[in-house]
């Protein structure tokens, strides 16, 4: 395959995996990387549940992002099974992994994850996040640990969430990219579509508003997207295991939801950047999370 060629230099492109426990901050990095908000954040682990592909594109180089859901070890549902596919589906198209850690972090990568970063053939980069909530030593005590696990071929310190380290690191990214074309339009920035993440912002505003297992058993789907002239028209259904839990997120009088609409209403506007009626409905489907026809209908 040629590549292309920009005032006598080679275009350069390439897929970047973003791999780590959950709530290690890998969406946090990915959104600062491409300076737009893809993925969904939350204190809570289990947040991502899909493969998301950010595409960041300058006129020298393409770099195609991949963040993954965190390994689940115990795979109590067939959506976890699906979750864990998209991390090893992401070890075979990657030119560079970041393997992102905290410091002090006690909780061990799945042993199913260490050996496939064992195995993979791309360049591989320690990621060390958080380090402006952490003490130096810890920092370089765990950068160290690491690097003894595993053969690293850098590490990078940064603090995601404010961007320290962040510009540094898309340095080395561009520099360790392959020579290439680019694989999607340029103005193109996910493989996503609209509909997918303006479910995923109900969902995240579910995380933040809702407790316990609640974020957990919620499903968003958007059954109607019209665009009128002056106002966009959005009918979502949020699917819950059980009764109690449809009641729970209608609240007493409607109150939950209607400040679940709000919250979900004003980013999604943010985001398209046009006005929005949105409206909310609540359905229970028992154990849709192990319903192959519903997690494909939500894109499992």
């Amino acid at each position: 395959m040629n590549s292309l060629k920009l005032n006598n230099i080679a275009h350069k492109s390439g897929f970047v995996n973003i791999i780590g426990l959950p709530n290690v901050g890998k969406s946090t990095l990915m959104n600062q990387l491409l300076g737009e908000k893809l993925s969904i954040v939350t204190h809570k682990p289990q947040t991502t549940r899909h493969r998301i592909l950010g595409i960041l594109s300058a006129p020298e180089y393409q770099i195609v992002l991949s963040d993954v859901p965190g390994y689940v070890e115990d795979m109590s549902y067939e959506m976890h099974r699906k979750m864990n596919t998209y991390i090893e589906e992401s070890f075979k198209d990657g030119d560079i992994l970041l393997v992102m850690i905290n410091p002090g972090d006690q909780t061990e990568l799945a042993p199913e994850v260490l050996k496939l970063i064992d195995k993979s053939k791309a360049y591989k980069i320690l990621v060390v996040n958080k380090i402006d909530l952490h003490d130096s030593d810890d920092v370089k005590n765990t950068a160290a640990q690491w690097n003894e696990k595993l053969a690293f071929d850098e590490t990078r310190l940064m603090a995601a969430e404010t961007g320290e380290g962040v510009g540094e690191l898309l340095d080395t990214l561009v520099a360790h990219l392959p020579e290439g074309p680019a694989y999607y339009p340029k103005d193109q920035i996910s493989n996503k579509n609209v509909r997918f993440f303006i479910s995923e912002m109900i969902r995240e505003q579910i995380f933040l508003q809702f407790r316990q297992e609640i974020p957990y058993s919620a499903q968003v789907d958007i059954e109607g997207y019209t665009d009128k002239e002056d106002i966009i028209h959005i009918d979502a259904i949020i699917y819950v295991n059980r009764k109690s839990q449809k009641y729970i997120i209608i609240g007493k009088n409607g109150s939950a939801i209607k400040q679940l609409g709000i919250a979900s209403r004003k980013n999604i506007e943010e985001f398209i950047g046009k006005q929005v009626f949105l409206k909310l409905h609540v359905k229970v489907r028992e154990k849709w999370r192990n319903n192959e026809d519903l997690l494909r209908k939500f894109g499992y």
